[in-house]
């Protein structure tokens, strides 16, 4: 039997959050949250007043920042959170999550 490659173990999702999720320090609290589960990828800002997530790790870290994005910041009000699962990794192991 042969072992599982290390990517087998992780996942990207991209997630997206409706609601008053913009200027209220939603993206740097994600930022926050996504660093302290050791997920990569990114949190920006939509012209529709939306913010696009994406996360790449492992899956139960990915899960994690998932249901986390309900919370949000303190003075966040998330409506919706639309969550797909990805193809592929854009944003290998080790790459970090930024805000855009």
């Amino acid at each position: 039997m042969t072992a599982e490659p290390a990517s087998a173990s992780r996942i990207c999702k991209r997630a997206l959050v409706a609601g008053r999720v913009q200027g209220v320090f939603y993206r740097a609290s994600t930022v926050s949250r996504a660093r302290e589960l050791g997920v990569d990828g990114f949190a920006r800002n939509l012209p529709d007043g939306c913010v696009e997530v994406v996360a790449c790790g492992p899956i139960e870290a990915v899960d994690a920042l998932a249901r986390w994005l309900w919370k949000g910041s303190a003075a966040s009000r998330v409506t919706a959170v639309q969550v797909e699962t990805l193809d592929g990794e854009p944003f290998p192991a080790g790459t970090g999550f930024s805000a855009r």
